[in-house]
């Protein structure tokens, strides 16, 4: 039989080891983490001419979490935004199988949110082409670009908005300057080859880690990507992955890689079509 001591030593064991949630301190947090997001997505916004009046803005919404919180906070930024400007989600169904078709429609629908869903099988056509175990991202990606064009036509939209993140950036800039040879990441804005569109991407001031507490907070219907998402040999997993790292060891060293991009010196490097050395005297 076990005595009165050991009963108490126990229960105040197990009461070390028990959090309670405090409701009003989640909420703070939710709300200060909210008002943050809303504040970078705001200032790219301003900073790159992202969104003018009148624009009809397509959100591309994957049904991840970085689309999910794009979409939201622009609904949020819209209502009191000095320009007026309209928003029209579009995902399109890549026939991936076990892909949930009525999630998003439900969701949208619930939002108030107008909303397309494109669907075109660019799947099978990624499956049929890139031998097993190849990356597919590029040929699908392109892919999906041409149908989005497309649809942004035949919608009038004058942006295309993305969801990329702040981490996505950096990625992208280590990914070309290892494998590329080039000193380049992502715009934040751009128009296409026929200049037809402009793309724009509202979330490069928006850390990662940020979108996964705000979709766990708004808790989104996030649909995973059963086709690129779950490659394990990506380049680009093992370039966010050292990332990951760096910050681990060096808080605040992604948010200096971002600084870095806005402060390029080209008198500092080595490309002459950019600085004409010749003629220093």
């Amino acid at each position: 039989m076990r005595s009165d001591d050991t009963l108490h030593f126990d229960f105040q064991m197990n009461a070390r080891t028990i959090r309670f949630r405090d409701p009003r301190k989640d909420a703070y947090e939710e709300a200060k983490l909210a008002k943050r997001i809303r504040r970078q997505v705001g200032d790219a916004i301003a900073d790159f001419g992202m969104i003018e009046e009148g624009d009809r803005v397509m959100v591309c919404l994957s049904g991840g979490k970085d689309s999910h919180g794009m979409l939201d906070v622009l609904m949020s930024l819209r209502e009191k935004a000095p320009v007026r400007f309209e928003l029209i989600a579009v995902n399109l169904d890549q026939k991936q199988p076990g892909f949930p078709a009525r999630v998003l429609p439900q969701y949208l629908e619930s939002r108030g949110v107008p909303f397309r869903i494109v669907e075109q099988d660019t799947y099978s056509v990624v499956k049929r082409v890139i031998p097993e175990g190849r990356t597919m991202c590029s040929l699908c990606s392109r892919l999906r670009r041409g149908v989005l064009y497309r649809v942004a036509g035949e919608l009038g939209a004058t942006k295309i908005a993305l969801g990329h993140h702040r981490d996505d950036v950096a990625a992208t800039f280590f990914l070309n300057l290892f494998h590329g040879g080039q000193l380049k990441a992502m715009p934040a804005k751009l128009a296409s080859d026929d200049g037809r569109h402009v793309v724009i991407r509202p979330l490069v001031y928006v850390a990662e880690e940020d979108l996964a507490a705000y979709a766990e907070a708004r808790r989104f219907p996030i649909i995973p990507c059963t086709l690129c998402g779950s490659q394990e040999n990506l380049e680009r997993k093992r370039i966010g992955a050292m990332l990951r790292e760096w910050e681990k060891c060096h808080p605040g060293r992604t948010e200096s890689i971002l600084r870095a991009l806005t402060e390029v010196r080209p008198s500092h490097l080595l490309d002459r079509k950019l600085f004409d050395f010749a003629s220093l005297r």
